[in-house]
């Protein structure tokens, strides 16, 4: 455990550094967007294209850990779901809250730690409960807030969800790196560099825009916040443990690359979906700074339980 913890702790480091930059204005909330923006569409597409452009679908599509993993997220999105109807909350609000619990940091924490950490053999399994976040949770939230502010399904909805799939460079750069392997389409020299070089940017540079992006967050909704952390932090990654270990009997090494990509804390996207449809981003605010402290702990000790197996 402590050898595990002292090798996320590095990660963490970054993401104080960050935070420290934001928190006394060196890094403007302006510069922390930019520097997201490099980070989501260059940096990280660039690493997402290189490690997918050296695999084969087969490599990634594993039907039993999908379901797995959808199995268990599922039943802790219901959960966060029935929790927030029960306290009153409109669907939209208790889609939000939903998402904050089962949604990780997968793409600016998951990818450049735990490739690191858990070897490159991780990547696809990864890019699995990335693909699986982005595609199912990520088109079921904009569905249910567009839905219940409409009323009814129609098809401008399916457009927005379609169109939002499209335009997202991760999903671009895993499917365009997946077309070159299958066609086994050779990367010159230079351009591998290239990419390696680019990727290369994308570990520090996302851990820093993650901790400077905090330093704007608030402590509002303290008790909701917590309950949403423990959800991303304890009950998701329970859940999938128990779905992928004892249910679906995934591979150990698969199965423990999805417990510890499920232990990561709420992922900032969840923040921008509730600011841009206005439904409580206070609430997802406090939820993604209370779990991503928290994580520095809780992840490191996933990691140590899943490296044992």
């Amino acid at each position: 455990m402590w050898d595990i913890f002292l090798k996320t702790l590095p990660f963490f480091m970054l993401i104080g550094v960050g935070y420290g930059a934001g928190r006394t204005r060196f890094f403007t909330p302006e510069a922390t967007a930019y520097l997201t923006k490099f980070v989501f569409y260059f940096a990280l597409s660039a690493m997402l294209f290189r490690f997918s452009a050296n695999l084969s679908l087969a490599d990634i599509l594993n039907w039993p850990f999908v379901f797995a993993y959808l199995t268990a997220t599922g039943a802790v999105y219901l959960l966060a779901t029935a929790v927030a109807k029960w306290r009153g909350r409109p669907i939209a609000e208790a889609a939000v809250e939903a998402q904050c619990a089962v949604i990780g940091n997968v793409g600016f924490l998951g990818i450049p730690m735990l490739a690191l950490l858990l070897g490159e053999r991780a990547v696809g399994p990864i890019m699995l409960v990335l693909a699986v976040d982005l595609i199912v949770f990520g088109s079921l939230i904009v569905i249910l807030i567009t839905g219940s502010r409409d009323g009814r399904m129609s098809p401008k909805i399916l457009v927005t969800v379609t169109l939002g799939l499209i335009k997202n460079p991760m999903i671009v750069s895993i499917v365009l790196g997946l077309i070159v392997s299958a066609n086994a389409i050779p990367i010159p020299a230079p351009i591998n560099e290239f990419l390696t070089i680019l990727g290369g940017a994308a570990t520090p540079g996302a851990l820093f825009a993650i901790g400077a992006s905090l330093a704007s967050k608030s402590a509002e909704r303290v008790i909701v916040a917590g309950w949403l952390s423990v959800c991303k932090l304890v009950l998701h990654p329970a859940a999938v443990a128990i779905a992928a270990l004892f249910v679906f009997d995934i591979d150990p090494y698969a199965a423990g690359v999805m417990i510890a990509a499920a232990a990561l804390p709420v992922a900032g996207n969840v923040y921008i979906i509730a600011q841009h449809y206005g439904v409580a981003p206070a609430r997802v605010s406090a939820a993604i700074l209370f779990s991503t402290i928290a994580s520095v702990l809780t992840v490191s000790a996933v990691i140590a339980w899943v490296t044992s197996f």
